[in-house]
């Protein structure tokens, strides 16, 4: 392997095998420090992610004055709303839409004017689905264009409860929509069709907020009065959509297997899991105990299928998929997946064109993504695009080349996001089988 800041060179033809340490939960990082802010008292946080996206957060709630004090191992949060304002100056999120999404929630209800923005990535994708709602709260938020995008200019007021329903699935407006509702006077409902990641609800329950939740179809109906959080420890696991990268790795790359430990198996974000196993994928789980344990990937022989986007509501892993379609049996179909155009990048066609440099054949339909599969990866030139999980992504279809040959990964420094040592773990997993 080969690396610069902006660039990683990958050969193939080693398998990769040994144990690995994802980074903390990304989703639950950045809900932990918020709900650390907005606690009335000290909070601790394990297991934080060390990523860029994380520790903007961590900024953000600094700038709007949270005292944050870090001794290595534990993150330490006094919060409060007595002690939030509006900062002078602007936030900047950096890559971060989970950040800037859920600020704009906590934000609205805080006196004084917010200024929320990010880097050339984040400043073009639309904020709309979130502002509109918070609009309808009475929250008054202004960005750029039809579609609002950052900077996001935030006037914190008093809010109402609102019943919305939103119109696709999304994690992150539902968490702005119940962070500003936590400063909302009635009720404020969110009604999911499609059940998305449960962690703000479920840590704002363990946090001891006025709130709960019911089964409704295949999605949810989530309730939450006006609250007073109380400050807790927060303990964070490994997250499930870095640890899919290195399960995909296990599975695809000859001679392979590869353990992740501790890993959030809560049941909506491990829906990659399900799609691997029914494609033949040599996939188990042990010691496991309250939605955490190891993920065990080995070198499977797999078999095209059908992806519905609601099996994997954030389609995060959709580009590591599109890697395991690549060397199936068959064609793959990802149906319903054209929310990946406004990603970090256009994960749609970025993922089509990295399949393609590979060697492989990939189309796109309308809002679906088609794997032909039965392909052996070649060795490729690629442009991560200021994406993290496209370059990861890439990074695994390059150590599934069987012959010696190096791929080069142009874009490198985008992983510094969300995993800064994913170069290094995977050169140590392709060393130790020597």
């Amino acid at each position: 392997m080969t690396m610069s800041m902006e660039t990683l060179g990958v050969a193939g033809h080693r398998p990769l095998v040994g144990s690995v340490d994802v980074p903390g939960d990304k989703s639950i990082s950045h809900r932990a420090l918020l709900l650390s802010a907005l606690a009335e008292g000290t909070s601790n946080i394990t297991g934080l992610s060390g990523g860029d996206d994380v520790t903007r957060t961590r900024q953000a709630i600094q700038a709007l004055g949270a005292l944050v004090t870090d001794d290595g191992s534990r993150v330490t949060v006094v919060g409060g709303r007595s002690r939030l304002t509006a900062p002078s100056s602007t936030i900047d999120l950096g890559n971060s839409g989970t950040g800037i999404r859920l600020l704009a929630g906590v934000v609205s209800t805080i006196p004084g004017t917010t200024r929320l923005t990010g880097d050339d990535s984040l400043r073009s994708r639309p904020m709309d689905r979130v502002a509109g709602p918070l609009a309808l709260m009475g929250a008054t938020l202004e960005g750029e264009g039809d579609q609002c995008r950052p900077p996001l200019t935030i006037t914190g007021r008093a809010l109402r409860g609102i019943d919305y329903t939103p119109p696709m699935a999304s994690a992150q407006v539902k968490s702005a929509l119940l962070l500003a509702g936590l400063h909302a006077e009635g009720e404020t409902v969110i009604r999911e069709p499609i059940a998305t990641r449960a962690h703000t609800e479920d840590m704002l329950a363990e946090a001891g907020a006025d709130i709960d939740v019911t089964p409704w179809g295949d999605g949810r109906v989530i309730r939450l009065r006006s609250s007073t959080l109380r400050p807790r420890s927060w303990e964070v696991p490994g997250d499930p959509s870095q640890a899919a990268f290195w399960v995909v790795a296990g599975a695809v790359v000859p001679g392979s297997r590869v353990s992740v430990h501790q890993v959030n198996l809560a049941p909506e974000r491990i829906g990659f899991l399900h799609v691997l196993i029914r494609m033949g994928a040599d996939v188990n789980l042990h010691d496991v105990g309250d939605d955490v344990g190891t993920i065990t990937a080995s070198f499977s022989t797999l078999s095209g299928t059908t992806v519905e986007a609601s099996e994997i509501p954030s389609l995060d892993e959709v580009p590591i998929l599109a890697v395991a379609a690549l060397v199936a049996q068959g064609p793959t179909r990802f149906r319903n997946v054209g929310e990946l155009r406004v990603k970090e990048s256009d994960r749609l066609e970025g993922t089509a064109r990295l399949i393609r440099a590979f060697g492989g054949g990939a189309t796109v339909e309308d809002d679906d993504l088609i794997v032909d599969g039965s392909k052996v990866p070649t060795p490729a030139t690629v442009d991560a695009d200021g994406d993290h999980r496209m370059a990861m992504a890439a990074a695994v279809a390059a150590a599934a080349v069987p012959s010696e040959g190096q791929s080069i990964i142009r874009g490198w420094e985008t992983v510094a996001t969300s995993y800064p040592g994913f170069a290094e773990t995977l050169e140590r997993l392709a060393g130790e089988h020597r």
